[in-house]
């Protein structure tokens, strides 16, 4: 991602939270915690699958 993208990026997000920057973090933090719970199920899976065990960067 251009640096040109992460500002319209970062712009669209605050206009999607009426301009209120702390409800664009708390919304961001909120996408943040819900990716690293599914992120973690991927994990979870892939241990479960025994995908882990060979050569531990499978999930990469």
């Amino acid at each position: 991602m251009s640096f040109r993208s992460k500002d319209t990026a970062i712009d669209e997000i605050v206009a999607s939270c009426n301009g209120d920057l702390r409800g664009a973090v708390r919304a961001l933090l909120l996408i943040n915690e819900h990716l690293e719970t599914e992120l973690a199920k991927a994990y979870a899976a892939a241990v479960d699958r025994g995908l882990a065990e060979r050569g531990g960067n499978v999930l990469h």
